[in-house]
């Protein structure tokens, strides 16, 4: 009888526990945005090297389009905003250890990553193209066989080129960098036959730098840009998606892509 009331209070104990830790959980998930509102700041952590989304201007300040677009969001909800620098490589690591409260910066949306990440909505669409010098004889995937391709680390570049095994197999040597400026200055100098990279950050910065650089037609890979939080962070989530459809309607979004772009290439609320 002893045991059978021992064994009653032990399972009852243990059930009491398991709905705790689960009122715990959902109590993480409704409190997330309170977290922030409480702390009063909201670290974005980004790429300095990635222009137009993100980088240091002439005057060491870091600006770019996801920039004006976050600070105008954190705005919005009365929350200090603070751009934090990390490794893109490690992103995720940053994100989920609370060094940072999101990644926010061309940050492409794949599966994989959903594995690790909770997105926002997409807000702008991309490809992942091939860079080559403009006197060069590139014009096509195929007539990059057995040549050098640089590319950033850990990047949504390298996600594409590892999808594209026949491509990726074809190629001579893969070289990494820590970011595709430095991928591209090697290509410059004739350390690598051509970059791999976002289509926008390319276009941009041939705009910007007259370097000779041009874009090859066919691109490896489409994709979404997307703004990722912690798993368990969805009433975070849900205060940005709702702010940025917001700013979709009143014309905002478009204000800020025409400063950067010359035209609106979001595609929220579309």
């Amino acid at each position: 009888m002893k045991k059978l009331l021992m064994s009653t209070i032990l399972l009852v104990m243990a059930v009491a526990l398991i709905l705790t830790g689960c009122g715990s959980s959902n109590s993480a998930d409704q409190d997330s945005w309170t977290k922030i509102e409480e702390k009063g700041e909201f670290v974005l952590g980004l790429d300095e090297n990635f222009p137009p989304m993100g980088f240091r201007d002439e005057n060491g300040e870091i600006t770019g389009f996801d920039v004006d677009i976050a600070k105008e969001v954190f705005s919005r909800l009365g929350v200090d905003l603070k751009l934090q620098p990390i490794n893109w490589d490690a992103k995720e690591q940053e994100l989920n250890t609370g060094n940072i409260d999101a990644i926010w910066n061309g940050f492409t949306i794949t599966e994989e990553r959903k594995k690790q990440v909770l997105f926002s909505e997409p807000y702008m669409e991309n490809r992942q193209v091939l860079v080559v010098m403009e006197d060069s004889n590139y014009n096509t995937l195929a007539d990059l066989a057995g040549k050098k391709l640089g590319i950033q680390a850990a990047s949504s570049a390298a996600d594409a080129l590892n999808s594209a095994a026949d491509f990726k197999s074809s190629l001579g040597d893969i070289i990494e960098f820590d970011d595709n400026m430095m991928a591209l200055m090697d290509l410059e100098k004739g350390g690598v036959d051509t970059v791999l990279m976002d289509e926008i950050v390319a276009r941009y910065y041939i705009q910007m730098k007259d370097k000779g650089y041009r874009v090859l037609d066919e691109a490896l890979a489409g994709e979404q840009y997307g703004i990722g939080f912690r798993l368990e962070d969805k009433e975070v989530q849900q205060k940005v998606n709702e702010t940025l459809t917001a700013m979709a309607k009143d014309g905002t979004l478009a204000e800020i892509s025409n400063k950067w772009f010359g035209e609106d290439i979001t595609i929220i609320a579309k």
